[in-house]
């Protein structure tokens, strides 16, 4: 007993921790490299509008294709699929350098090289979400997954300022430096050993594109923790008003900006340390309700604060309860989901992301500029509170979920 107890102890797979430094070196490459790119394109055009292209141009490959990305997450070795598309983000940000150093960087290229990378990018999610269930045993996932929350915190937290730090050098200097990361990520990720067996090779088609679709639409757990989530993001936005919280409610300057941005990534951080440490065992599904819940809660408070410090307490908390809320919906949908399907519902799993993400900001936006930002924020937090009251009837099973282990319908 001794030892099955200390072999659940994430020390013991080093494969894991091989994998969660590459991925920790591409995260914080990207964070710097998107500082760099917004810089020097405002400081090339002084147009929003090229500021606002960088975000379509990663945006749109995103979800145009996600489903093909994930396809050939299940049909290939993931590790070599994440290889690949690293090498060629790798190749983009040596062009990126070597024409800033020349001289020879003009505003199409960046933006032609960032939609390169946002492509790359794009196939590489699926197959690197689905390698972590084979580095690890099922019983520690929810840790693992915490730790590699951790190191995504981390590179949003460190790496933008870092970027910003490095730009004093000059922009070709981030680019280098982040090429470098890009590399070491590649070297990391290629002597990566583990047991996978990809499947027999099937040519893709439109039931296989969509199957994802219609593994989530049939297995009510998957269903319902995306669209909570898919929900939650829509509606909890507030994020995207902080500019507005930051000037004409909290009356601070930039350096109060920069606490209410850094603070939900703060929370969320130690919170992965916390949960790398103690596993979630009991009630599950109601710690992710309430854990959601407090979301929309801590988004009420911030929205009738009018005391930064208070504002940077509820915004620490909202990003502390948001890990809790992934961690739990990352484990159940990677435990619920066979092996062989994991790329294609992780690819799906991404469109929900990235499409509330956006559309959140938007629709944050859109009701901050016709009932006023405390408003919006408020109405975000309210509604946040009902999606959960409204899942917790309409998914029982979520509700009723005990423990983060595979439910015994998947070895029937």
């Amino acid at each position: 007993m001794t030892n099955e107890h200390a072999s659940l102890k994430l020390r013991h797979y080093p494969a894991f921790f091989h994998f969660w430094l590459s991925r920790v070196a591409s995260g914080f490459a990207f964070q710097m490299v998107s500082v760099a790119v917004g810089w020097q394109i405002y400081d090339m055009t002084h147009s929003a509008l090229n500021l606002g292209l960088i975000g379509l141009i990663q945006f749109v490959p995103a979800v145009l294709l996600a489903l093909p990305a994930g396809h050939i997450a299940d049909q290939f070795h993931r590790r070599n699929v994440v290889v690949v598309c690293q090498f060629f983000e790798w190749i983009a940000l040596v062009a990126l350098a070597g024409l800033s150093f020349a001289g020879w960087l003009n505003e199409a290229a960046i933006l032609t090289f960032i939609g390169i990378i946002s492509v790359f990018r794009t196939f590489e999610n699926p197959s690197g979400r689905a390698i972590v269930p084979a580095l690890v045993p099922e019983a520690i996932l929810p840790r693992a997954l915490a730790i590699n929350g951790s190191g995504g915190q981390a590179a949003s937290i460190i790496g933008p300022a870092l970027g910003g730090f490095l730009y004093l050098l000059g922009p070709s200097y981030v680019y280098a430096i982040t090429a470098v990361m890009t590399l070491i990520s590649v070297i990391l990720m290629a002597s990566l050993k583990y047991q996978y067996a990809p499947p027999k090779r099937v040519p893709m088609n439109m039931e296989r594109l969509f199957s994802g679709v219609a593994f989530i639409r049939k297995e009510k757990i998957i269903l319902g923790v995306l669209s909570l989530d898919l929900f939650a993001v829509l509606l909890g936005g507030a994020t995207a008003l902080l500019p507005i919280f930051a000037r004409d409610i909290l009356h601070t300057e930039a350096w109060g900006l920069g606490l209410l941005r850094a603070a939900p990534a703060v929370g969320a951080l130690l919170m992965s340390f916390y949960l790398a440490k103690y596993t979630l065992n009991r009630r599950v599904g109601m710690v992710m309700f309430a854990s959601v819940a407090g979301f929309g809660l801590a988004t009420i408070v911030f929205a009738l604060s009018a005391n930064l410090w208070l504002s940077l307490a509820a915004l620490f908390v909202l990003g502390a309860l948001d890990m809790i809320s992934m961690v739990i919906r990352s484990t159940l949908v990677q435990i619920e989901t066979p092996d062989e399907m994991r790329g294609r519902v992780g690819a799906v799993n991404s469109i929900f992301i990235n499409t509330s993400n956006q559309l959140g900001e938007f629709e944050s936006g859109i009701l901050a500029a016709a009932v006023g930002a405390v408003n919006a924020a408020l109405i975000g937090g309210i509604g946040t509170i009902v999606v959960v009251g409204l899942w917790m009837v309409w998914f029982p099973s979520i509700r009723k979920r005990e423990k983060l282990v595979r439910d015994e319908r998947s070895s029937e």
